[in-house]
């Protein structure tokens, strides 16, 4: 399969070009997972709470660091691939529920992936991605 190539997002301009959407994309992934600010802050990096307030309202306008938007796109990519696995009351839940899964150890992915950072968001992911290219 012939893929795009990923787009650099160590360049500024890239990054710019991409924050916004990113930026209402992790937004409603929050909204969806039923994520609170405290957690989604950290979800995205250790946003402060007044900036984290504007992203939420929409009025963010500034350029997302690197480690921002590779966060953002595991989560949209978590979100994306629950979709496709489960329906949909049950894929925005997901997160919140624990799990038997020997990764997660019965808690939720939620809070393995605020525990182990971005390589949990990663591993999430790359869980996921498997379970969906087998459907």
């Amino acid at each position: 399969m012939n893929r795009n190539p990923a787009p650099d997002i160590s360049d500024p301009q890239i990054r710019s070009q991409y924050s916004v959407s990113a930026i209402a994309g992790f937004a409603a992934i929050m909204k969806a997972w039923a994520v609170q600010d405290e957690d989604a802050r950290k979800l995205i990096g250790e946003l402060p709470p007044d900036v984290y307030e504007s992203i939420k309202s929409g009025k963010y306008s500034e350029t997302l660091s690197e480690d921002q938007l590779t966060r953002i796109s595991y989560m949209i990519g978590i979100y994306k691939a629950l979709h496709i696995l489960l329906p949909k009351d049950l894929a925005d839940t997901w997160m919140s529920r624990p799990n038997d899964n020997r990764m997660f150890g019965g808690i939720a992915p939620l809070e393995f992936s605020l525990k182990e950072g971005l390589p949990g968001l990663a591993k999430v992911r790359r869980l996921l991605d498997e379970e969906s290219q087998k459907h």
